[in-house]
């Protein structure tokens, strides 16, 4: 050992270039062998002459080393851990350590970590390391502390800057270091090796830790580099994808069980906490409708209306108003904020075409005095008339108003007449004006009616869809009407009519927003993934380009819906990770060795690679397709790009035959494809960038039929985002590269497909201080006196808050702002905000395991703090905040269930009907009658279901 350290102190004192290390080195572990962990670490630990920061030539001698198998990466990552700043030291151990004049952490390591960690990366995505299983699990299990250890800084960070004391010096460079363990996160994601030995011989603690911290560790990469956040949140679901779902479910089942078990255990109910009278803010029904319609609309009409019967308790007149007050409000909120016309065009039709349906449910056991019509008319007087002008105003020279917003209560008093909650007569004393518009000319739909319309003539199809865009009332009618037809469609194969369906939808993104407003997937797409799965040539087959034609239409919806909502297998009802579509989700845009196809796929990409490029065989023919079904192909494309772009790096490919191959797959009956090709191609792009005539050919066609130019149009948004993110990082790391410029203003139309919650491709502004923006945020929303304007609120802020944070941290937050307003004397608008927020559906990342929501984080904390209850001091008075907010949120859920899905059959919303009948049936009056609804025991709604 003392060798070694003799070695390297002369070897950095003399300066000794690499190649000779090398030499040297190799005759010194043949003299003197030393076990790889002790030559890291001497090389890499601080001593009392050398403690402030690594000298920048250890970093090559690094890199010589692991080329000649002296180091290896798990031993120089976890001797740079071993003494790095960000690891907390004990003060009685530094002080022991200043005193004897020995050193375990260097005095500011950021630098130095993140130029060798940076090595370590562009090793790992060459394919030179790891070299072996064992080297490959060893370093998945030092990146896992490493993410621990990052994680646990960046919370201490964040307590810094909550009091103030924060630095940005040190920010930046902790960022630095983060980037770069992300960096090589991503290369481990991409190498063959690293992926085989988790999949095939991690022990399943290794995986699960590995899988938990990438979780907690992929929020802290959203500031400094949205990309790789991006690609570790995909990778994250592959880690989780390796676990058999059932078992999955199970243990996450189990969890949630024993957090509420253990809080339930202690009788909260029992405990003597003074209570504070129920208040039904504004505020906490605005919050929760936002929550709703944040990002992926969820609305569960069971849990929706589960919340509201438990939250005014048989006032059904209070409930009403109260509805139509706050949609018009989070529209307000999102005009003022100037969100994207995605948005509010989402808001505008929920407001516009469910609300009256919702409003039709909930008064049916309305008797006189009350009615429909009272209710509206008050609602509307609570309105912000600066949001929401006349419409005539609209004329009027001084008026600030659109047409967007100036027509809102036309349209809604509208679809209310047409769901025969007021009188048409009524809607000209509602507006004060004399209406701009009619009833619809058609009246009044039903699902049955559009269903039957569809069926016996498909070319009233595509016009149906067009009118989910419609802000008349009749797009529930339609909605469900078109689920059901996908339904029956993919039940009888008619292939054909699903594909025109298909296509029609995944051209217009916000058709999906509504269809969502009314089904979830779990309604939806369950169907189409099992015909998908199941599809077959006919023995007879005879032509194979409909058939991939037909295929890939259907599976573009598919994606659409996936990549727009950010959805799971689970969510699309997949049963088995054996099928299509599971394959497809976790591998679907990463390249495979040659050396892993099977001897059927090998012949099948070589069959496609000829077909596509050999012009001697004249062209692409029938012989690919007839040999390979649509689901291998799509499961080949990473590959087979990956090969094209490797014959292009090596001269084998011209770019008038690239460009003469590439021709073919934008024909509509491949050009589905392109998803899969420009996403692997976006995630190697700077270990393996594509030649630009390549991407050209892709993302900016010259020579395209009118119908696929169409079908173009509604799959470039998919990749777009993840796309344009890598042509920006390689412009970075090759500013030479003004070629990209053209492609990245291609793509910038298409950044804002998805609606996940936390949307990591519109570069969502993350708050400096997020603890600090959450309590801000609450306090404005506890303080808001109406009839002043919604706070600027933006429904994103809790999610990001859980997702960064964590949803204990996030809660803990809430609490602390709870406490201080009840000081303040505003505790029973505080206390409904708050559990509004907690009660929300939460949005986690589709197919992250691990995360819990508020509201089990609140569970917990009950579990933990209700023996303080009874007590004296600050612990007590804090114990007694957390148990009311428990009931309050417990009493608000009641009946709803811990999981937004708990809930699969959805509520159909009045919008059949057989021979013109109302929109409650007969023996749904009869339950409805008497108590009424809202006097209905907790819990009825769930099994509720209207059949018409």
């Amino acid at each position: 050992m003392d060798e070694w350290a003799t070695f390297f102190a002369h070897a950095l004192d003399r300066r000794l270039p690499t190649d000779k290390l090398e030499q040297f080195a190799k005759v010194l572990s043949t003299k003197s062998p030393l076990a790889t962990p002790l030559i890291a670490e001497l090389l890499l630990r601080p001593s009392e002459s050398r403690n402030y920061g690594l000298d920048p030539q250890v970093s090559l001698y690094v890199q010589a080393l692991l080329r000649i198998d002296i180091l290896d990466v798990p031993s120089v990552l976890r001797a740079l851990l071993r003494h790095s700043t960000s690891r907390p030291v004990d003060a009685t151990k530094e002080e022991q350590e200043v005193a004897s004049g020995s050193q375990t952490r260097w005095t500011k390591s950021y630098g130095h970590e993140e130029r060798l960690v940076y090595g370590l990366s562009k090793i790992v995505a060459a394919g030179d390391r790891p070299k072996s299983t064992q080297e490959a699990l060893g370093t998945a299990n030092a990146l896992t502390e490493w993410m621990r250890l990052l994680v646990m800084s960046n919370a201490a960070d964040d307590m810094m800057r909550e009091i103030g004391a924060g630095n940005d010096t040190h920010n930046q460079e902790t960022m630095a270091v983060r980037v770069a363990v992300g960096a090589l996160l991503v290369a481990l994601a991409e190498n063959a090796t690293v992926n085989d030995a988790l999949k095939n011989r991690c022990p399943k603690d290794t995986l699960k830790g590995f899988s938990q911290s990438l979780a907690n560790f992929t929020p802290l990469l959203i500031n400094g580099s949205s990309m790789f956040a991006e690609r570790l949140e995909l990778y994250t679901k592959t880690l989780v994808a390796l676990e058999p779902m059932d078992k999955k479910a199970q243990k996450a089942g189990a969890e949630i069980d024993q957090i509420i078990d253990s809080a339930m255990a202690l009788g909260m109910d029992n405990i003597p906490v003074v209570e504070i009278p129920t208040m039904n803010s504004r505020a906490g029904l605005y919050v929760y409708l936002n929550s709703l319609l944040t990002g992926r609309p969820m609305v569960d009409d069971n849990q929706l209306l589960n919340f509201l019967h438990n939250r005014y308790q048989g006032d059904i007149q209070t409930t009403c108003i109260d509805l139509i007050v706050s949609s018009f409000d989070i529209l307000a909120n999102a005009i003022f904020r100037s969100e994207s016309p995605q948005t509010t065009f989402l808001l505008r039709s929920f407001l516009i075409n469910k609300v009256p349906l919702l409003i039709s449910m909930i008064s049916a056991p309305m008797f006189p005095p009350l009615s429909p019509e009272l209710c509206i008319t008050e609602a509307l007087s609570h309105v912000d008339t600066n949001a929401f002008p006349t419409f005539s105003s609209m004329f009027d020279d001084t008026s600030a108003g659109d047409m967007f917003s100036d027509s809102v209560r036309q349209d809604f008093c509208f679809s209310c007449c047409l769901h025969g909650l007021i009188p048409e007569e009524s809607i000209e004393r509602l507006l004060g004006e004399i209406p701009m518009q009619t009833l619809p000319a058609g009246g009044r739909y039903t699902k049955d009616e559009v269903l039957e319309q569809c069926l016996s003539d498909s070319e009233k199809i595509e016009a149906f869809t067009d009118e989910l865009e419609h802000m008349d009332g009749n797009v529930g009618a339609v909605s469900q009407a078109i689920t059901e037809l996908l339904r029956r469609l993919c039940e009888s194969k008619d292939t054909m009519a699903l594909k025109s369906l298909c296509a029609h939808l995944a051209r217009k993104p916000s058709s999906l927003d509504v269809l969502l407003i009314f089904d979830k997937p779990l309604t939806i797409l369950p169907p189409i993934c099992q015909l998908l799965d199941a599809w077959r040539y006919d023995d007879d087959q005879g032509e194979y380009q409909p058939v991939y034609e037909e295929f890939g239409s259907i599976l573009l919806l598919v994606l659409a819906f996936v990549y727009r909502y950010d959805l799971s297998a689970t969510e699309l009802g997949v049963q088995t990770p054996d099928s299509f579509i599971a394959k497809l989700l976790v591998r679907g845009s990463t390249a495979r060795l040659l050396d892993d196809l099977s001897s059927v796929e090998s012949s099948q990409l070589d069959g496609w690679i000829k077909g596509l490029f050999n012009a001697e065989g004249g062209g692409l023919g029938d012989e690919p397709m007839a040999l390979c079904p649509p689901q291998d192909f799509y499961l080949l494309v990473p590959t087979l790009f990956s090969q094209i772009v490797l014959a292009s790096q090596h001269g084998h490919l011209t770019d008038d035959v690239l460009r003469g191959g590439l021709e073919y797959l934008l024909d509509p009956s491949l050009l589905p494809s392109l998803i899969p090709a420009l996403l692997s191609l976006a995630s190697n792009i700077l270990t393996a960038p594509p030649p630009s005539s390549l991407l050209q050919a892709l993302i900016l066609p010259q020579s395209i039929s009118a119908e696929a130019s169409l079908l173009h149009n509604a799959i470039l948004p998919i990749p777009a985002p993840h796309l344009s993110r890598s042509l920006r990082a390689l412009q970075r790391s090759v500013p030479t590269r003004t070629d990209l410029d053209s492609l990245i203003a291609a793509l910038r139309p298409h950044l804002h497909f998805s609606r996940s919650a936390i949307d990591l491709t519109t570069d969502f502004p993350v708050p400096p201080n997020i603890p600090t923006a959450v309590r801000h945020a609450a306090r404005a929303l506890i303080n808001w006196n109406p009839p002043a304007a919604p706070p600027n609120y933006s429904p994103r802020l809790p999610v990001l808050a859980v997702r960064m944070l964590g949803a204990r941290r996030a809660l803990l937050t809430l609490l602390e702002e709870l406490a201080h307003q009840c000081a303040l004397g505003n505790s029973g608008t505080a206390y409904d905000v708050v559990a509004s927020l907690v009660c929300a559906p939460p949005k986690a990342a589709a197919g992250v395991q691990g995360r819990i929501t508020l509201r089990e984080a609140l569970a917990s904390e009950a579990a933990k703090v209700g023996a303080e209850v009874g007590k004296e001091g600050p612990e007590a008075e804090r114990a007694e905040v957390v148990v009311r907010l428990y009931r309050r949120v417990e009493a608000l859920s009641a009946g709803g269930g811990i999981d937004e899905q708990a809930g699969l059959m959805s509520a159909d919303l009045g919008i059949g009907g057989v021979g013109g009948e109302g929109l409650v049936g007969e023996d749904m009056m009869g339950v409805l009658s008497g108590e009424g609804m809202m006097g209905l025991e907790g819990g009825m709604l769930d099994d509720m279901k209207l059949d018409f």
